[in-house]
């Protein structure tokens, strides 16, 4: 029996990515700080709002056809691998 290949994050489509960093509490707590209220806690649908307004967009689905709002969510994930420590942030 062979077990399912699991795709890597950096593989998905965009909008596999974002739905799956807007159900991360570490995403939920990096938008809640970027909003301006760090002691609230955010749930998936507010980090939702937050990555949709990041990228000027109505629906995550856009991030697959939207060149603009694909570079916005880009700049966003490294932000936010900035913010958990996955990478440096620039000085």
């Amino acid at each position: 029996m062979n077990a399912p290949i699991r795709q890597r994050f950096d593989d998905m489509q965009p909008a596999q990515q974002a739905g799956i960093l807007c159900n991360d509490p570490r995403f939920q707590r990096f938008a809640a700080t970027r909003c301006g209220a760090p002691g609230e806690q955010f749930n998936a649908s507010a980090a939702a709002e937050y990555l949709r307004q990041c990228c000027g967009i109505d629906s995550r689905r856009q991030l697959g056809t939207d060149q603009a709002a694909q570079q916005k969510f880009q700049t966003l994930r490294t932000e936010f691998d900035a913010w958990t420590g996955k990478i440096a942030s620039q000085r």
